[in-house]
């Protein structure tokens, strides 16, 4: 093999930073960013179709960076769907506020790997507050783990694995020298109507499917149903609950069914990818009543809160089981005397430091912000909710007490024909699902700005959308 020459060495260039380059990223972001409330909703191009405008083929000799950076902008921005703007309903995604988007890049262009806290302390500090602060607000053990994971299902499979390890450990099994293979068989009970991620991350803990338990007409857990089936078996068991279901944003009833859970030697688990936050609220904190009984909690920042994506969040009473399950040591890896590395607290040992555009939310909104910005939510969710049954033929579904509102119409065709024409018109973007063995039109309203007057602009539209269907019939 031929070694490099001195001459390939010597014109080598290096840029650390180019002003233009820049600028021309920016303005193309703020471009996007300025057309979110007004911008049609749903993407223009397909994904052939944006890959042809790319093209396709690798060059063979590159292209200068500005124009680089000018094809993909101008020739990706026809396939992007306006996740951010203010009547996006379709999932609980939620947009990013300003001060998270300029945080996250300042993390970007800080490059840190912010898996050792000796190694990158400023990362680690920015991130250890901002862990301390979702305890303080949202009324969890003070001292708990907290790890900032991709998103909300590798958070949930972080409090998995320390839950699995854990009840194993306390059952006499040693899974980091024994392995899963051959060990007591751990029961997972969930409610029937729990999130599909939580089933996603049992899997990769390597828990297989949920023993299920009935769930009432809004989707909270049966608490004489799963004490019944908690005492129809023995071993080890982990609960799953859940803090605002996916259809109707209803909570568990946590203190009960905590106190069945633990009184049979569960770990508790509770999945609150959005509606965990409610617990920050002091209007809306009595959904949570309880919340804190249980062993470890997930959520997603990016969800409620309205911080860029890759931010899930894993919560952990029992430090040293989410340890034990999660970390490595290594001869070539300086770990810290004090506290805990944050890889010993999410599923990753490289990663970038995503905890820091929550810090810099709470740190904007500050208590009574975050609080503020969690009522309005719901408040829009009401508002909406309260419109939409005022207009002929639509039936309003679940009680609203966060920010779900579910619809339907006199059949199941005429649901999803709602939502298609909605897509087709662009100004509201809210997706079909089912629930209770009926079409559904889901509005999940996570957008940090969604307010009143968008609320009312939402029914607006509906309105007229579904006036078109009805006289076009």
């Amino acid at each position: 093999m031929p070694e490099t020459s001195e001459e390939a060495v010597r014109t080598a260039e290096v840029e650390t930073y180019d002003d233009e380059l820049m600028e021309q990223a920016h303005r193309a972001a703020a471009a996007w960013l300025r057309s979110l409330p007004e911008r049609a909703i749903p993407p223009r191009m397909g994904v052939d179709d944006v890959a042809d405008a790319l093209g396709r083929a690798l060059p063979e000799t590159g292209e200068p960076a500005d124009e680089v950076i000018a094809r993909l902008a101008e020739q990706t921005e026809p396939g992007l769907i306006a996740i951010g703007s203010p009547r996006f309903y379709g999932w609980v995604i939620g947009g990013t506020q300003p001060v998270a988007l300029a945080a996250d890049w300042l993390v970007s262009a800080w490059d840190q790997n912010a898996g050792l806290r000796l190694i990158t302390p400023g990362a680690a500090a920015v991130e250890e507050i901002a862990g301390e602060w979702i305890l303080d607000l949202l009324g969890l053990p003070s001292g708990s783990d907290v790890g900032f994971a991709t998103g909300a299902t590798m958070a949930q499979f972080a409090c998995l694995a320390a839950a699995r390890d854990e009840v194993l450990r306390r059952a006499g099994w040693d899974v980091e020298q024994e392995g899963l293979a051959g060990g007591p068989r751990i029961r997972w009970i969930a409610g029937e109507e729990r999130h599909g991620t939580m089933d996603l991350a049992a899997r990769y803990a390597g828990l297989g499917a949920p023993t299920v338990v009935a769930s009432d007409e809004q989707g909270r857990i049966d608490v004489d149903a799963l004490a019944a089936e908690l005492a129809a078996g023995t071993g080890p068991v982990i609960v799953a609950l859940q803090a605002g279901n996916i259809h109707s944003g209803a909570f568990d009833p946590f203190a009960e069914a905590c106190r069945a859970a633990h009184e049979a030697g569960a770990w508790v688990h509770v999945d609150g990818a959005f509606g965990l936050w409610a617990a920050a609220s002091p209007r809306l904190r009595h959904l949570t009543a309880g919340l804190a009984d249980a062993d470890s909690w997930s959520t997603d920042a990016h969800k409620t809160l309205s911080v860029p994506y890759d931010c899930g969040i894993a919560i952990v009473r029992d430090v040293a089981a989410m340890r034990r399950a999660l970390s490595m040591h290594a001869s070539y890896l300086q770990a810290t005397t004090v506290g805990a590395d944050p890889h010993e607290k999410v599923a990753e040992l490289s990663r970038r430091a995503r905890g820091i555009p929550t810090w810099a939310v709470l740190r904007h909104l500050g208590r009574e912000g975050l609080a503020g910005l969690i009522d309005r939510l719901a408040g829009s969710a009401k508002i909406i909710a309260d419109g939409l049954r005022e207009l002929p033929g639509v039936e309003v579904l679940n009680e609203v007490v966060f920010t779900q509102v579910c619809i339907a119409l006199e059949d199941d065709a005429a649901t999803e024909a709602l939502s298609t024409a909605l897509w087709e018109d662009g100004e509201v973007l809210a997706m079909t699902s089912r629930w209770h063995d009926r079409a559904v039109v889901r509005f999940s309203v996570s957008n940090w700005g969604t307010d009143a007057a968008q609320a009312r602009r939402t029914v607006d539209a509906v309105a007229r959308v579904l006036g078109e269907l009805r006289a076009g019939a």
